[in-house]
C-alpha cells in the first residue's frame, strides 16, 4: 500500500484558554508532559507497525506546542527522527505562540530538521489582543519574528485575525500593513467565527457580541485587495502566499490526501477508513501507554463522502476542482455558473471549476450542494 505522507501532531497544552477558540487543548498541564510525550511516541511506534508512514510533510500543532520546554522538544524530535524516514521529507511546520519563542528554542527547532514556523500573532494592537485573551503583546510578538529569523526560519507565516469585537477598520489595515512591513512568506487571516463550547459564544448568545455578515465580507475584501497588492497569492480563502511558499501540509488536506494524526482528538485518514483519539491527554496517555488503541471513534467512508469533501475542500483553493467529478451535481453547478458563482478554468489536467469573487464571499454555503 501507498506511504503515509502527511503526519499531524496535536501538543493540547496552552499557557491560557483563549475565549475564542475551540480546538481541544488543556491549561496549566505540563506537569504531564513527559508521560504525554512517552505516549505520542509509542503511539507512533504502533502505527508505524501497522502503516507505512514516509513523510513529505509533518505538522505540530494544538493547543501550543511551543509551550514545551526546549529539552522536551528536543526529545520529541529527536524521537520522531530516530523512528521515521525523512529522507522525502519538505515541510516540517510548528505552531508557536509569539510568547514562547526564545533564541535557544528557535536555534533547536531548526537544527532539528523544523523548517517552516506558523506564529499566532492575530493582532498588533494590544487592546485587541486583550479583547482576544492572549498572552502576548505586540512588541513581543515582534521580537520573536526576528528571533525567528535570526535562527535561520526562511519560511514564516502570521496568523492574523479579523472581525474582533471593538475591532475597526483602521485597526484592520494597520495588522496588514505592519505584516507586510515584516515580510513574512505566508499569511493566514482568517474572520473571527462564534464557535460552541466557547466563552465568546455565550457572550455572543447573551448578546454582548454581535455578528454582522456585511461588516465582515467588507473586512474579508479588503483583506484580499491588500494581500493581491503586496504580492501574495490567495491560494486558499483564508491563506495567501508568496510564490511557491503555500502550505504543502495543509494543501494534502485540501486535496483529499491520506494522513496520519497522533495525540489526543487528532484524526487519520487512511483510505475510506478515518478515526479520531480521545480528546482528553490523561485517557489518551493512559489508553496508549497501556498498549491499547488511542481511537475513541472510527468510522468507513463511502466514496460518495470522499468525493463531497474533496469537492467542498478544493472549491475552497484557487485551482478549484476538476469538473469531471462535479458530474453528480450538475444542476448545482449549473446555477452557480449562471449566477456568477463559479468560472470554468483551463488546467494541463482538463477543465476546472473555480469560485469566483463573488463565490467567494460564501463559498461556505456553496459548498453545501456537494455535502
Amino acid at each position: 500500500m501507498t506511504p503515509i505522507r502527511h503526519l499531524y501532531l496535536h501538543i493540547p497544552f496552552c499557557l491560557r484558554a483563549c475565549p475564542y477558540c475551540s480546538f481541544y487543548k488543556e491549561v496549566g498541564s505540563l506537569r504531564k508532559t513527559p508521560r504525554f510525550l512517552d505516549a505520542l511516541l509509542a503511539e507512533l511506534d504502533g502505527q508505524l507497525a501497522r502503516h507505512a508512514v514516509r513523510p513529505r510533510t509533518i505538522f505540530l500543532g494544538g493547543g501550543t506546542p511551543s509551550a514545551l520546554s526546549t529539552p522536551q522538544l528536543e526529545r520529541l524530535l529527536s524521537g520522531l527522527r530516530e523512528r521515521l524516514d525523512l529522507g522525502e521529507l519538505t515541510e516540517w511546520t510548528m505552531e508557536m505562540n509569539p510568547a514562547t519563542v526564545s533564541p535557544e528554542k528557535a536555534r533547536t527547532l531548526r537544527a532539528l530538521g523544523v523548517n517552516r514556523i506558523s506564529m499566532g500573532v492575530q493582532a498588533w494592537d494590544d487592546a485587541l489582543l486583550r479583547v482576544l485573551g492572549r498572552v502576548h503583546t505586540a512588541a513581543q510578538a515582534e521580537r520573536s519574528y526576528h528571533v525567528l529569523r535570526e535562527a535561520g526560519f526562511e519560511n514564516v507565516n502570521l496568523d492574523l485575525m479579523f472581525a474582533i469585537p471593538t475591532q475597526t477598520r483602521a485597526q484592520w489595515a494597520a495588522t496588514l500593513e505592519k505584516t507586510f512591513a515584516l515580510g513574512p512568506e505566508h499569511v493566514s487571516a482568517y474572520c473571527l467565527t462564534y464557535e460552541e463550547d466557547t466563552d465568546f459564544f455565550r457572550r455572543f448568545q447573551a448578546g454582548e457580541y454581535r455578528q454582522d455578515k456585511e461588516w465582515d465580507a467588507d473586512l474579508f475584501e479588503m483583506t484580499l485587495d491588500r494581500l493581491a497588492a503586496a504580492g501574495f497569492e490567495s491560494y486558499e480563502i483564508s491563506n495567501h502566499a508568496r510564490p511557491g511558499r503555500e502550505c504543502l501540509h495543509n494543501l494534502a488536506y485540501w486535496e483529499g490526501a491520506d494522513y496520519l494524526g497522533l495525540g489526543p482528538s487528532a484524526f487519520s485518514t487512511r483510505g475510506t477508513e478515518r478515526w479520531e483519539n480521545v480528546a482528553d491527554a490523561e485517557a489518551y496517555t493512559a489508553r496508549v501507554l497501556a498498549g491499547e488503541s488511542a481511537a475513541g471513534f472510527r468510522e468507513t467512508l463511502d466514496e460518495s463522502t470522499r468525493l463531497s469533501e474533496r469537492i467542498a475542500f478544493g472549491l475552497r483553493t484557487n485551482r478549484g476542482v476538476p469538473a469531471a467529478l462535479l458530474g453528480p451535481w450538475q444542476a448545482a453547478v449549473d446555477e452557480y455558473l449562471d449566477a456568477g458563482f463559479f468560472t470554468r478554468a483551463a488546467s494541463p489536467e482538463g477543465e476546472r471549476i473555480r469560485l469566483t469573487r463573488q463565490g467567494v464571499l460564501v463559498a461556505d454555503a456553496l459548498a453545501e450542494a456537494f455535502v
